[in-house]
């Protein structure tokens, strides 16, 4: 047990490094619960009160913020142990909430986190299931975004975020029925809002948002100008369907200060008799109007909300309900009074703001970076934990892969593999998770229900494999899973002399790519699936992977082959055999090379060592040239009295000096080994940086594999370790970040769209999230340059013509935001090491070799969603027994789709159905050739199955698409934003023959179906 946890604290290295719907498609996918089913529904809207007009409605609204992990784990949160840490648990919360609310029918509440919510759920009895069921169904218990956590915004990607939210709305459907279908999103916590997320919540139908957190300068400004409410234009390509009626919070998510009526907190109650001594109605009612009238001058209409609650707030309800009551009561009492203050919702407050037909600014930049003052940029956990970051994108491969094999290989226990990885990805998403803004112990179990939900992953992906490839049933072969690769280890291809190495693809088109497995031989024979003997090349791993701490393996080189279109949701086997002692050669450097290069780039290592040259090798009249350095920065140290002495901590990223500091080139050394698949050249700067660069025959980027840490801090001052990639291109202060890795967005340095900026921290003030892709662009030599990145980093361009990535960060003082922890990871006694992955590519953006946009969303896709490697052992059987026994090649799918077209999602969903969504992944006006609509004919698109019927739904999957009726919105410009739905029920899907099921994808739109499939 001891070596596990041991293992499992070293994210970086150990495993990572480690509805019920009715019978017919046409039946309606929401779930009636049985719980009370007699209740008369007045949910949503129909249970508002009405404000009332001449007067400022006050809507008072009870909330709880539970963090799913930050200070304590999920579990720890729930059950409420561990007090020391932090006094909190939501189990007392949710009895205690539900208790009150059955005392008074004018009292609401919202909640927010269905994981927490279902966890509750499952431990209560018929009883209080019932009295949930009339609560929500009166409206007086509202479910509000409604995803398993609510989810970061800078360092999640889009298809996690979807698929979270799809399962937290799929659980509350199946559970509540309609009335518990969320209509707004409430993402009060989050340090920074993207615009995709945006996108996401009016896709999902969803009416508006709530936050609190945005830039202080930002905030400032749109409360003097009444403009902190506002229509975000969420895509500049999905027009009015992605926009959203966005709501900034006056005081965060807290009540007004002295009014928090909690166990947590110390503010005075509402004494109303008359004849205690400490009696102070007035007092307090004064108190209360003063700030309402103070932050009613905010806002353009006569309402505002009152978020009453905060983090973990309600364990003891009946301190706040009594409270509100009082002071909701005394309030409307007064004579002359001008207000009306009510228990209320968001909804209600949105659909009260709406009913006025007031006009509204828009906006269609996002939130970030995040700024709480002058000196506190939150741009450091854009960084924080790389490791756990790495985990979170390898658990959402693992997701993708284990459903989509549950669907080709008809597994019929496939939930009980899928709810647990569906579950722990959900949590991953939580805005202290995947953030790296948690305890270390909390990290640590995170990692914990990854790594056991993976297992489940994988499970599920050995049966459906096995089904797909046996031509006996009665046989069966494992399929076992090389979980640290990067590493360079697997026990499976390490202790094997003969091995099957099957390639699963889950992308939707054929590919082709390189395979590194780590062998401890030197001479291998790889057949493919037709028995043809394949080119092999066997290189060294490199030092700075043999010396990582913890890394137990027999493994010293690498057997690297070019898997050659392997098939769309398919798969494609190899048989490896190791070679006797007498055919092994020695592997060696090359000592007279002094660049490596294949048929696209050439790359020169500098003089000093820690400098590569990189040069496009096409005779293009301006060809791309960039050189890659590393470099650090010192993380301030203060002692955060004040703002001007914040320190860098897991949060914010502040740096002692603009200029970071070199890296000696004392002591390098580099080698360079070339054969016919890849070159490469290996560096070690020092004990605790190496990379690897390689360029592949016939692949047209450049690949840098980076080793960092431990971090040296003995100096007592803890670093952000980052790389450069600089060129000549002009760039004139422009560059691109993605959100949430699909839109592009625009960068300017020094500037922000929607107020003047005044920057006190000039590098931390230009960095912004990249979640898969910084790009830089020269328009007068119509040029571009992208680093591709394997996790979410930290990234900015703080020269023309240079992109920066911040890689690692090793801190020894806490920001104090609350975690009270330096951000100081370590593993088997020394500071965390960290291996990841850049792809580089460059080339012309316009004429006729413009073909770098869609190598660069292959490539970004690549590495979010790579050929899961699975191996077997033979044996001994050779590969004409193997192939006698077993199907190496077969694909899910029978046709291939359109080059801009992709399928996000293919999972199993409910009574024999499927959940198939498709996207466009081209954005207006990106490509000549691909930013245009395209059909998709998807009745025959599966080899194992044809879609017999579709029904469109939201983009969370849990409303009907012609059912979805958003609230309609005027801009200041009078332009009415309205949702245009456009239905595709099976009707109008088939044509006269019905030969034909053809969907319309028009760019960067995604679509929802629940099909119904016949088996061929």
């Amino acid at each position: 047990m001891a070596r596990r946890v041991e293992i499992l604290t070293s994210i970086s290295i150990a495993f990572l490094y480690f509805w019920t719907a009715s019978n017919e498609c046409h039946g309606s996918p929401l779930s009636k619960s049985s719980w009370n089913a007699g209740t008369q529904k007045t949910c949503g809207y129909q249970s508002c009160q009405q404000p009332v007009s001449g007067k400022l409605n006050v809507h008072v609204v009870p909330h709880t913020h539970d963090d799913v992990g930050w200070l304590k784990t999920v579990d720890q949160y729930y059950w409420g142990s561990r007090s020391s840490i932090a006094k909190a648990g939501v189990q007392y919360i949710l009895d205690s909430v539900i208790r009150e609310l059955l005392e008074d029918p004018k009292r609401r509440f919202i909640y927010v986190e269905t994981s927490f919510l279902w966890k509750w759920w499952l431990n209560q009895n018929d009883e209080t299931k019932s009295d949930v069921q009339r609560l929500i169904d009166e409206g007086r218990l509202e479910i509000i975004s409604g995803a398993w956590s609510m989810n970061d915004e800078a360092t999640t990607h889009y298809q996690s975020i979807i698929d979270q939210f799809t399962w937290g709305l799929r659980r509350l459907n199946d559970t509540f029925g309609s009335c518990a279908r969320p209509h707004v999103g409430w993402q009060i916590d989050p340090f920074g809002h993207s615009r995709e997320q945006a996108s996401i919540f009016a896709r999902m139908g969803f009416d508006g948002l709530f936050f609190g957190r945005l830039d202080y300068q930002d905030k400032s400004k749109r409360l003097d100008d009444k403009t902190a409410e506002m229509i975000w234009k969420g895509s500049d390509s999905l027009g009015k369907s992605a926009d959203l009626f966005t709501n900034v919070l006056y005081n965060n998510y807290s009540p007004p200060p002295g009014f928090c009526f909690d166990v947590l907190c110390d503010d005075e109650p509402v004494i109303d008799d008359v004849d205690s001594p400490d009696y102070n109605v007035n007092k307090r009612v004064g108190s209360f109007l003063r700030f309402i009238e103070e932050q009613s001058k905010n806002y353009r209409s006569n309402n505002i909300i009152l978020t009453m609650g905060g983090d973990f707030t309600y364990q003891d309800a009946e301190m706040w309900y009594k409270n509100l009551d009082k002071l909701v009561r005394y309030t409307n009492e007064l004579n002359g009074s001008t207000v009306n203050v009510f228990y209320s919702t968001p909804s209600c407050y949105l659909k009260a703001v709406n009913d006025l037909k007031i006009s509204l600014p828009t906006k269609s930049d996002d939130f970030f970076p995040y700024a709480s003052d002058p000196h506190t940029y939150w741009t450091g956990y854009f960084t924080s934990r790389p490791a756990i970051k790495f985990y979170e994108r390898m658990g959402n491969n693992v997701l993708q892969t284990s459903k989509q094999l549950a669907v080709l290989g008809q597994v019929d226990s496939a939930e009980k593999y899928l709810v647990p990885l569906r579950e722990a990805m959900g949590v991953m998403q939580h805005h202290d998770a995947v953030t790296g803004t948690e305890k270390q112990h909390v990290a640590q179990d995170y990692a914990r229900i990854l790594y056991d939900a993976i297992q489940d992953g994988d499970k599920l992906a050995s049966v459906a494999l096995g089904k797909l490839v046996n031509k006996n049933e009665s046989e069966h072969v494992p399929f076992n899973t090389c979980h640290q690769l990067n590493v360079s280890a697997c026990p499976d291809t390490e202790n094997n002399e003969n091995f099957v190495v099957t390639l699963y693809n889950p992308q939707s088109r054929p590919v082709s790519t390189y395979v590194r497995l780590p062998v401890p031989g030197k001479s291998y024979s790889v057949r493919d699936f037709t028995g043809a003997l394949m080119v092999i090349q066997i290189v060294p791993i490199p030092s700075g992977i043999l010396s990582i701490p913890g890394r137990e393996s027999s493994a010293i080189n690498e057997l690297v082959f070019r898997a050659v279109r392997v098939p769309a949701l398919g798969y494609q086997s190899y048989h490896v055999t190791r070679n006797s002692e007498l055919e092994m050669v020695e592997i060696r450097a090359d000592p007279t090379a002094k660049k490596i290069k294949n048929q696209f780039f050439e790359v020169t290592p500098m003089n000093d060592g820690t400098t590569h040259t990189v040069r496009k090798v096409h005779e293009f009249p301006s060809p791309v040239e960039f050189k890659q350095s590393f470099h650090y920065y010192e993380g301030w140290q203060g002692n955060n009295a004040e703002f001007k002495n914040r320190s860098s901590g897991a949060y914010i990223f502040r740096p002692r000096s603009s200029e970071p500091k070199n890296l000696s080139s004392v002591g390098i050394s580099q080698q360079i080994y070339k054969g016919p698949l890849v070159q490469e050249l290996h560096t070690n700067i020092n004990e605790w940086v190496s990379q690897v660069v390689r360029v592949y025959q016939n692949e047209d980027y450049t690949e840098w594999d980076w080793v960092v840490g431990p971090i040296p801090v003995e100096d007592k001052i803890g670093k952000e370790f980052i790389t450069r990639y600089s060129s000549v291109l002009d760039t004139r202060n422009v560059f691109y970040t993605d959100s949430n890795g699909r839109e592009m967005l625009r960068r300017e340095r020094d500037f922000r769209p929607t107020w003047s900026l005044n920057l006190s921290e000039p590098v931390a003030g230009n960095y912004y999230p990249v979640t898969a892709k910084i790009t830089l662009k020269d328009k007068a030599n119509k040029l571009r340059l992208s680093v591709l990145n394997d996790r979410a980093q930290g990234g900015t361009s703080l020269n023309d013509g240079q992109i920066e990535l911040m890689l690692h960060r090793r801190l020894l003082h806490d920001d104090a935001f609350g975690v009270g922890e330096a951000l100081d990871e370590k593993a088997y006694g020394k500071g965390l090491v960290v291996r990841g992955r850049h792809f580089v590519i460059g080339g012309p953006s316009s004429g006729k070799n413009a073909y770098v946009s869609l190598k660069e969303k292959e490539l970004a896709w690549n590495l979010l969603n790579p050929l899961r490697v699975f191996v077997s052992p033979t044996n001994k059987k050779t590969v004409e027994e193997w192939r006698e026994r077993y199907r190496m090649q077969g694909s899910g799918m029978a046709k291939e789709l359109p080059s801009n077209v992709r399928i996000l999602t293919l999972e199993p969903w409910k009574d024999g159905h499927l959940l198939l969504r498709l996207e466009h992944i081209f954005e207006v006006g990106e490509d000549t050739r691909f930013s245009h609509p395209v059909e998709v004919n998807i009745k025959d698109l599966f080899s194992f199955f044809a879609v017999t019927s579709i029904r469109e739904t939201t983009l969370g999957g849990n409303q009907w698409l012609e059912d979805a009726d958003r609230l309609e919105w005027i801009s200041e410009s009078n332009e009415v934003f309205r949702e245009e739905v456009v239905d595709v029920n099976s009707e109008s899907a088939f044509d006269d023959a019905g030969d034909t099921i053809n969907i319309l994808l028009r760019p960067m739109e995604i679509r929802t179906f629940v099909i119904k499939i016949a088996l061929k």
